[in-house]
């Protein structure tokens, strides 16, 4: 047995605790007014420090056994978004189809992309397998590869914001041919196809509920304690 496992060196801790009331304003401001940006993207490029910052804050996401199973694909080239815009026009035709008529009127006004707008593409994979067959945590929950990744994205969408970095999540996708445009191999996840540019305002609330599609639940709703039903 390895050293390390029979007699541990002493972990290692810092100084923690709550932050001063202006950095705690700080995150909550991010975390209340990130949106999923989609239109008025500046045409300029995103810095290459600020991008890697954004790509550094991904990385320090949590992680489930440490697995760290994301990468992250940035499209910049024109053609590989034409050919990725079009992947979408046709799932996005497809997705149409599958509401009520009354609803798809309504469908067709949103903004569910910016593909060609944003100077930058961030396709964001999982690898399931980066931890070996048997990945510490992940025994009876086979999902956590993705759900860290998930973490991944949340933290560069944050961090974006407070760059100023506008970030949109395209959903609307179809992963095969994804996958076959931008090269990832099978084995892979793609979990995220993001737009990102700079941006000089946002959209005061979520668009989806300016447009009435649906709108925030309450809070109370959502919360129980000890026992499913049981409310908080």
């Amino acid at each position: 047995m390895p050293a390390s496992f029979d007699r541990p060196a002493a972990l290692q801790y810092a100084p923690s605790g709550p932050f001063s009331a202006e950095e705690k304003a700080a995150v909550y401001r991010a975390i209340q007014t990130r949106r999923d940006v989609r239109r008025d993207f500046l045409p300029d490029a995103i810095p290459e420090p600020v991008l890697w910052r954004m790509l550094e804050a991904a990385h320090h996401a949590p992680s489930v056994g440490l697995m760290q199973p994301w990468n992250f694909l940035i499209v910049t080239a024109l053609a590989q978004k034409a050919r990725i815009r079009a992947i979408f026009e046709r799932a996005n035709a497809e997705a149409m189809a599958m509401f009520p008529p009354e609803r798809r009127g309504a469908y067709a006004a949103l903004k569910l992309e910016g593909i060609l707008q944003a100077p930058v593409g961030i396709c964001v994979t999982c690898d399931p397998g980066r931890a070996g067959p048997v990945a510490l945590g992940a025994t009876h929950m086979p999902d956590m590869a993705v759900f860290s990744t998930v973490c991944a994205i949340q933290n560069l969408w944050l961090a974006g914001r407070a760059e100023g970095v506008g970030v949109g999540w395209v959903s609307i996708l179809d992963e095969g041919a994804l996958k076959e445009v931008l090269g990832i191999p099978s084995q892979l996840r793609v979990v995220a196809y993001l737009c990102a540019g700079l941006v000089e305002q946002t959209m005061t609330s979520p668009e989806l509920e300016q447009r009435g599609w649906r709108q925030r639940l309450p809070l109370e709703q959502l919360v129980y304690r000890d026992r499913w039903g049981e409310t908080a």
